[in-house]
Parts: C-alpha cells; structure tokens; sequence
C-alpha cells in the first residue's frame, strides 16, 4: 500500500471569534465550524482568570514550533551582488521563493489584520467537544510533537447551556490575544457555538490535510491507551523543573529529564546533562522500581502561566519512543499534555508507531468488537476499560478501543481514565491510509513482510555517544542485499547513516532515508521489544548471549552510584563507579562456557536488585 493523500476539509464557521468588553460585563463567542450541526456550550464563568490562563497555555502549545528555522539572508545575498561577490540571482531568488512559500500567507495576513489568518499548510483548527460532564479543546502543535487537551468541568459554568458533539473551533491569535486581556474581574460569559444575528458573511476555508499530520495526532490519541507507570508530583517540584529549565540551557546531550522511581518514596526528576537532581514532594511512587529517561522537556515551559491554578500535576510514562503524558489538576479545569521526543513527525518515530498497527490477522476480530465498544460509549458515555472488558478479556478490549482511537471516534481522556465517543470527522479514518507516512515507509514494511528478508547482524553500545546498528536486508524485488547501518544518539535520534543501495548512493539523506534504513529501523525495535520479554523466562534468557545492562543507586548524600553489566558470549564486564565523582572501576570475568557466564551475569543481576539497585534500561520513553 501507498502512502496516503492529503485528507480535503471545508471548514464554515458563521463568524469570526471575537470578545465582546463591556465596563461591567464581557462575553467570550467562539465561533465553531457549522457544518457538523448543532454543538455548543453557553454559561457564565465562575473562574475567569483560571479560563483565561489556561487559553493562553493551550494557545502556546498550538503555536510552538522548536523545528529548526534557517535564517533570512537575502538582504546579504543581495550586498554581495552589489559588491560584485559570487552570489547568483538564482539563489537569492529560490530563497525569496522559499521564504515567501512558508512564511508569506502568515505575513500578509498579518498585515491586512485578517481576525482568522491563514494555517500553516495541513494544521488543522482545535478540536472542541462538549460532554455531558464537560467542555475539551484539542490543540496539536506546528511541529506535531506536542498535543494538548484542556478539559473545563461543567462546575465551572453557572447557568450551563450545552449541546453535545464535537466541532472546529477558531481559535485564532486575534482571539488569543483578546482572551489574554479579559477583565476577570468582571462578570465574564463563555459562548462557544452560538449564531450571532448580525454577523459577517460566512467564513468558508478549504484544507488539504496530509496523512502525516493526521498520523502524528491519532499515534498521540492511540498511544495514551497503552498501560503506563504513573508518578504523582507536588505543585513545587513542577515550578522547580520549570525554574532549571528557564535558567539554564543545555549544550550538549543528553537534554533528558530523568524519573527516578523507587516504591515508598516519592519520586526523583534529574535534568541532564547538569545532572541536577530535584527531590519531590508529592505522595511516595507505588509501583515496580524504575528508571525512566523522557525527552522533550523543553515544551513544559508552555505551562509556566499555570502555576498558580495547579493543584497537583502526574506524569505517566509509557514505552521507549512513545509520548509522555503530563495531567495538571486545575480544580475545575484540567491539562493534559502529551510530549513526543522529536520535534517532527519524521522516520525517528516509524517504529513506535508500528507498535500501535493493529496485525492483519486480528482485524477482523478487532473490528467487530470495536463496533460493538463503539455503540456503548455513544449508549452510556465515558467508561473505563473494565467496565468496557467486562465478560471478556482486558488486552483484547484496549487493541479494540486502540483502533478506535486511531480511526478518531474514541478518546482516552488520560486524566479522567475513562474512554469518551468522540468524532473527529463525520466520517471515520481509515486506519491503513495513515498506516505510512511516506511510499519508502511501505516499501520498508513491504521488506519486513517477507520472513528473515530484514534482520540487525551487530548492535555496539558506544560510551556517551549511543548504538550503532548494522543490519543486512534482501530485498527481492530488487534481487540484492542491501547493508544499512545507522546510529542512534543517547535522546534516541538517528544521526550517522549509511546504506549501499543506489538510493543512498545518489543522494544521501537529502532525500530522507531509504527503505532499507527504515526497515533496519522497525526490525530492531521489534526485536528488543521481544528480547524485553522473553528475559523475563527461563528460557527467554537461554537465548541471551550477548546483552548490558545499567543499574543505578540514590545514595543518602544524593550521589548516584551508576553499576553497568555487560554478557558477551563466554565472559561478563563489570563496570562501576559514581557518577561524575570518580572514574569507574572494571572488571572481566571469563568461563569455560557461555552458560556458566549467562548464570553469573543474571545472579550478578539479581544481586544488584536486592542491594536497591534499580534498572535504568528497563523503561526510556
């Protein structure tokens, strides 16, 4: 299969959002896309300054974009023609063009004072859906890498007036920036879906969606079904991180903010790579010990304007590759923010989305049972999963719900854990057409389909810097093998490529990476993920022969007591030291067989994990 087209949208709204100011009394309309029928809420605030913050973080969000952005140089490329220099009217004309393609609708609009200005090509405009229970906004970043979901209680409104469904909202910067100076002090009123007598003719705006933004916002709704470690924090430690992360900035990696999690105590964030340990304060972490390093730690500062309304904030932390969710407790409002670790939906995140696909042989099974979850969250509204597994199996029931989430008629509301109807579209989202994001994806999976055709011959764990990956792939179309290798970086970046097929030859990585890359890279994630599984049996760990592990200690002074085991065949290396403090001690061990080293490499294991060591490879989203 193909990649997919871009997805056509016609959005009508009957008027521009706007805030109405009077001196005793102001009114908030937001104007919602009318051609899905009647939906909206209508009330009187009875907290407008949480509302208004909250807008505005949630306005953040949309509008962040930490891409790399090249600099404008035509006003130099222009000097040094007039100075005679080797610069070429060709370039300094294909730089206009391509400025004024990516930058130019945004700048005129601008400039004219448009209330509702152009969206950057396939972003569409939030999502609002009114429940029984409450009101959501749905926003997804320009660099598809932050989703964020601000759900106001049905406390909040005195006077509720509501008609449920889900719409497009606009939600554009002149309102923003409206809502930012509303005068909470007065009587303020939210109308959201009303028809305004009066009102300007009908604002009408056609949209191409591309299969790659519609991926990257289901991966995110997809993703938060998945089981996931929770950790409760206070208030304090999230204005702690905050402060760290505003007052320093990192400039080499790791740039991680690490989870150190130990049952009884409350949990531990350390920010790399100053190794800045913050002790929390919030209620002691229940669960498995774990070590858990996150990335995109840069977009929490988008919450700094929420401090004062946070009652408590979680985060709950899933596999490697897949979002961070982030749920702050407003009181009658409630944030949640999902972070991914790249700032693009790019071929760095093909295999965790490949966790999410349903398998071919299951879908059948998994659509009708989907149907039928489907018909009873429209019937009874939210429930849990139990409440949706009931008279059958758990695993099966969140694979179901998965693919609802992904097809965009079902939402996993992380803060409330309960599973919401919610239609995204009026018709639903073919799963497959967003299954790849690109022809090379397909024909990357198309390579993994055939048995042993993709399979990593070497992996090698290179100190401070990361893995690298060799792998040999028999491409039978093409009727050749194929060697891709690449490195992945200690934030799980791909850097240091390199292919033999013609693809890579030509042109290198200018033109993304080849099929064969992406294939190496997907047959690697699947391979982990089922080594992290068989190792905990028997004889999952007879088939280990070569593996390292990390484990690590919080000592009462706070230094970190860092203990790396590695099993290579017949022998088993030590290393340990503390961090940053001294330079570690080794040693090599060799056996008579590779038995005898595997049964002291997981005794050695073992013993570290009875001594209050924790794994810090165990967990990495």
């Amino acid at each position: 299969m193909t990649a997919a087209l871009a997805r056509p949208i016609h959005l009508r709204y009957a008027a521009p959002s706007e805030l109405a100011a009077a001196p005793l009394h102001s009114s908030v309309r937001l104007s919602l896309d009318s051609a899905r029928g009647p939906v909206g809420v209508r009330g009187t605030l009875r907290d407008a300054a949480l509302f208004r913050d909250a807008m505005a973080a949630l306005a953040t969000i949309l509008e962040s974009d930490l891409r790399y952005k090249g600099r404008d140089r035509t006003a130099y490329l222009a000097y040094l023609m007039k100075k005679g220099k080797k610069a070429t009217a060709a370039i300094w004309e294909a730089q206009k063009a391509f400025l004024e393609s990516a930058y130019g609708d945004d700048a005129a609009s601008a400039k004219q004072g448009d209330p509702s200005p152009a969206k950057p090509a396939g972003a569409l405009d939030p999502v609002l859906t009114v429940h029984p229970d409450e009101v959501s906004i749905e926003v997804f970043s320009r660099d598809e890498s932050a989703y964020a979901r601000l759900a106001f209680s049905s406390d909040l409104f005195e006077g509720r007036e509501a008609a449920h469904g889900t719409a497009f909202v606009d939600l554009s910067p002149r309102i923003v920036e409206q809502i930012d100076r509303l005068r909470v002090y007065t009587r303020v009123e939210l109308d959201a879906g009303a028809s305004r007598a009066g009102a300007a003719a009908l604002i009408e705006r056609s949209l191409e969606v591309p299969a790659t933004w519609l991926r990257g916002f289901l991966q995110v709704q997809s993703a938060a079904t998945l089981p996931a470690v929770s950790c409760e924090l206070a208030p304090i430690d999230l204005y702690n991180a905050l402060f760290v992360l505003r007052t320093r900035k990192a400039k080499k990696p790791p740039r991680g903010l690490r989870f150190e999690l130990v049952p009884g105590k409350p949990p531990r964030l350390i920010l790399e790579p100053w190794e800045t340990l913050l002790e929390c304060h919030g209620p002691p972490y229940e669960g498995p010990p774990r070590v858990v390093r996150t990335f995109g730690r840069q977009r929490l500062l988008a919450l700094s304007r929420l401090l004062p309304h946070v009652k408590s904030a979680r985060a709950e932390l899933r596999g490697p590759g897949l979002p961070v969710f982030w749920v702050l407790d407003l009181g009658r409002a409630t944030l949640t923010v999902a972070l991914t670790g790249w700032t693009d939906s790019s071929w760095a995140s093909a295999a965790s989305f490949d966790a999410l696909m349903p398998r071919g042989e299951a879908r059948a099974a998994l659509d009708a049972l989907a149907g039928r979850q489907l018909a009873l969250l429209r019937e009874r509204g939210p429930l849990p999963l139990a409440a949706l597994a009931a008279g059958g199996g758990a695993e099966d029931a969140r694979a179901a719900l998965q693919l609802e989430c992904l097809r965009g008629r079902v939402l996993y509301d992380v803060a409330r854990r309960v599973y919401r109807p919610r239609e995204l579209f009026a018709e639903p989202v073919d799963e497959r057409e967003i299954r790849y994001s690109s022809p090379r994806e397909a024909a990357a999976h198309r390579l993994l389909a055939a048995p042993g055709a993709v399979r990593p011959t070497k992996v090698h764990e290179i100190a401070g810097e990361g893995t690298e990956i060799h792998g040999e792939v028999a491409d039978r179309e093409a009727h050749r093998d194929f060697s891709p290798r690449f490195t992945m970086d200690l934030e799980g970046r791909v850097s240091d490529a390199w292919c033999s097929c013609p693809t890579f030859r030509r042109s290198g990585l200018r033109e993304g990476p080849c099929e064969h890359m992406i294939a190496l890279r997907v047959a690697y994630a699947r391979e982990r993920a089922e080594k992290d599984a068989l190792r905990q049996t028997a004889e999952g760990r007879s088939l280990i022969r070569a593996e390292t592990r990390t484990y690590v200690r919080r000592e009462a002074s706070g230094a970190e007591v860092v203990y790396r085991v590695s099993l290579d065949d017949r022998v088993v290396h030590l290393s340990w030291g503390t961090r940053g403090k001294e330079d570690p001690r080794h040693q090599r061990i060799w056996f008579d067989t590779d038995a005898e080293a595997r049964d002291a490499y997981f005794k050695r294991l073992d013993a570290l994990t009875s001594s209050g060591f924790v794994d810090a490879d165990a967990s990495s989203a």
